[in-house]
């Protein structure tokens, strides 16, 4: 017997202790950010960093990443409400986070990381002579995409478990039955309707573009070889999947009713063009 939809009645809270509660978003999060810095270290050990430097990545990627996705989402999505009550903007917990301004965040926390890491190599008199002692922004682009695509599927299996952006109704046999999601769709019986579980296929293009970057990193050395070239394919997968599966999502705010394109589609289009340009920059540019 094949299943027609699938039932989501899951609890978000994980579990709590006393006034603590600890919801499976957070613990998406939390997992994501492990892993990703474990991924990480591998290629830090690859590339010959100094010891110790991941830990001051993982803090500018953490701090720069969070700050990033709440300015996003109150910016960008709810500017008039925020704008209007700025103390709102800091109460985090209470949701509200946007993965256009976490990837802005993340490249400004990128800039600043890189510029104190040569300024502080100059200043050591005592290192390893096959440590680097000079990366360059792009350098580091190329190598975080790897991590973040990890986090970024955990992410949006967080927003699943949250039973939150998911998509418009389905008659295909894996849409979900949200029993707990704000927006909700009825037949003509008054049953709930199985919706597109978005999350789910944003995650899975997320798995994909790790896998091809992992491929092109460790089997390839593309990153030496073409640099720009794993950052231009990140874009490209993760914002163009990103543009199409939107397609499919209800929308997270009124004012998108009335546009061709949501808030989350315009945003990623910079971000594909971009995405686009690196690609055929790494493919032309000449190699000594």
């Amino acid at each position: 017997m094949v299943l027609n939809y699938i039932t989501w009645n899951v609890n978000p809270v994980a579990f709590s202790l006393g006034p603590l509660t600890v919801r499976w978003y957070g613990i998406c999060w939390a997992v994501g950010f492990l892993l990703g810095y474990l991924l990480m270290s591998k290629v830090y050990k690859k590339e010959k960093m100094p010891a110790g430097e991941i830990d001051s990545l993982l803090i500018y990627m953490l701090v720069f990443t969070v700050i990033g996705a709440r300015l996003g989402h109150c910016l960008f999505y709810e500017p008039k409400a925020y704008l209007s009550d700025p103390i709102s903007i800091l109460k985090i917990w209470e949701g509200g986070l946007a993965s256009h301004g976490g990837a802005i965040g993340i490249l400004l926390g990128l800039w600043i990381y890189v510029r104190r890491f040569n300024k502080k190599a100059l200043k050591k008199t005592s290192r390893d002579k096959n440590e680097k002692t000079h990366i360059t922004y792009l350098w580091i682009l190329d190598r975080i995409v790897i991590p973040v695509c990890l986090v970024g599927a955990l992410i949006r299996l967080g927003n699943v478990f949250n039973s939150e952006i998911y998509g418009k109704p389905t008659t295909l046999p894996w849409g979900f039955v949200f029993v707990q999601g704000e927006q909700k769709f009825f037949g003509d019986n008054g049953e709930l309707l199985p919706c597109h579980p978005t999350g789910l296929y944003e995650a899975f293009f997320c798995l994909v573009a790790m896998a091809l970057l992992l491929w092109m990193f460790f089997k390839r050395n593309i990153g030496d070889k073409r640099p720009g070239m794993m950052f231009g394919t990140f874009l490209v997968i993760i914002f163009g999947s990103r543009i199409a599966i939107e397609f499919l999502k209800n929308v997270q705010v009124e004012f998108e009713k009335n546009m061709t394109l949501d808030m989350g589609q315009w945003l990623s289009v910079p971000f594909v063009i971009v995405g686009i340009v690196m690609i055929v920059w790494s493919l032309r540019a000449k190699r000594e």
